[in-house]
């Protein structure tokens, strides 16, 4: 079975566990499949933002564009959600959750071609 090393990964709650602790995880072949949406064997940038935008607003339950601590207490801990709030305002923008699990994909992708295979 194919396994990629991610500093985030599949499954939102796990994957914004894993950004805000910077610990790798990794996504298996199943979970690989189901974001290769175009279904040509790479799990590509585009793919993978569109699942981690989705991820922040199945998160962001008042829908103000933001996550609070409240909205993510079942996943994170405090340590936890100051990683993801850059600015340290108390809020997550879309923006900063956005900016961080794209880096950690840039980091995956070993390769540099906008791809994790």
């Amino acid at each position: 079975m194919k396994r990629v090393a991610l500093l985030t990964g599949f499954g939102f709650f796990t994957a914004i566990a894993a950004v805000a602790q910077n610990q790798p995880m990794t996504m298996n072949q199943g979970q690989m499949d189901q974001l290769d949406r175009n279904k040509n064997g790479a799990v590509e940038r585009s793919e993978y933002q569109a699942f981690m935008t989705s991820a922040f607003a199945s998160l962001d339950k008042n829908r103000d564009g933001s996550l609070n601590s409240d909205e993510v207490a079942r996943v994170l801990n405090v340590q936890q959600f100051a990683a993801i709030d850059a600015n340290g305002d108390g809020k997550a923008s879309q923006n900063e959750f956005l900016n961080k699990v794209m880096t950690d994909f840039k980091t995956a992708d070993r390769g540099g071609d906008g791809t994790l295979q």
